[in-house]
């Protein structure tokens, strides 16, 4: 009986890639509200689930304003879905980056949409709590390989942990300010090209998001998940599944557990996938994708 690997490999050819918070840009997705009318219904009906026009704050709004996780994480939902649903093609694979998670899994049809933002609103209003409640920040540690940083984080007083491994060479940081500030100096010492805090709310990834979880766990677990149409290769340890029930359990541990893009990739390279479009604002995972193969084809789609 072939494996699981070879049936993939003869299936895959084209993943959709999405997002995280960080992307989100003023304007993003007001072509799409402008110009495709079911574009245009899916953004109002987000605007009623929402209880405030998220509309104005992403097309128009200032910066700062959406800045806030809880501003965030809905917009740049909102602009990688409805993106996907405005393109019409079904992938082979998805795969989304941190919050992305959730727009992959409404585009393979695991979450509808309705049930996808809900959740998505109740995980940046779980973690803005979280972090107004423990403040924690986020730094990225470049030209030192995965191994050493995690040997930093783990020799370092305090919480501090690895979150987010980006590509080869590049690994994010999280957990409490004194011990972020601490693993950089280690970081700097032994070798690391640069090593700097990010402009972010808090200490996502790290154990500081523990309530988060806990509050976001009984929501997950509440929604109706459905078998996806396609795999989707989680956060949680890069691999693929298709069972809503591992894919609820990977979401929930997803908020203190580090994500593994770079891992992602290899392994969705290694069965099959030839082709990566990127979904949402931004162009940040094209490049992360082309970080970890040189070779690899890769587009990015903002707009129509």
């Amino acid at each position: 009986m072939p494996s699981q690997t070879k049936k993939l490999q003869k299936k895959m050819k084209h993943a959709y890639v999405f997002p995280g918070q960080g992307a989100q840009a003023v304007g993003m997705g007001k072509d799409l509200y402008d110009n495709v009318p079911a574009a245009k219904e899916l953004f109002e009906k987000a605007n009623e689930i929402l209880g405030f026009r998220i509309t104005d704050i992403m097309f128009a709004g200032m910066p700062e304003e959406l800045k806030q996780t809880k501003v965030t994480q809905p917009a740049v939902f909102l602009h990688s879905v409805i993106m996907a649903k405005a393109l019409g093609v079904e992938p082979d694979a998805v795969a989304g980056h941190s919050l992305g998670e959730f727009s992959a899994l409404v585009v393979a049809g695991a979450l509808s949409f309705e049930d996808g933002l809900k959740l998505v609103s109740k995980r940046a209003q779980a973690m803005q709590a979280a972090c107004e409640a423990q403040p924690g920040t986020m730094a990225a540690i470049l030209g030192v390989d995965d191994k050493t940083v995690e040997e930093i984080c783990a020799s370092t007083e305090g919480v501090v942990v690895a979150a987010n491994y980006n590509c080869p060479g590049q690994l994010v940081i999280s957990g409490a300010v004194e011990a972020v500030d601490a693993a950089c100096e280690k970081a700097k010492a032994a070798g690391a090209r640069r090593a700097l805090r990010l402009p972010v709310g808090g200490a996502f990834h790290s154990p500081l998001m523990e309530p988060a979880k806990q509050e976001l766990e009984k929501a997950i677990n509440d929604a109706p998940f459905q078998t996806p149409t396609c795999p989707i290769y989680q956060n949680v340890d890069a691999k693929p599944y298709s069972d809503p029930a591992a894919i609820k359990a990977n979401l929930i541990a997803q908020l203190t557990a580090p994500v593994r893009w770079t891992y992602i990739v290899q392994n969705m390279l290694t069965d099959g996938v030839t082709e990566f479009t990127e979904l949402g604002p931004g162009n940040v995972l094209q490049g992360l994708i082309k970080k970890v193969d040189a070779k690899a084809t890769v587009e990015s789609k903002s707009t129509l």
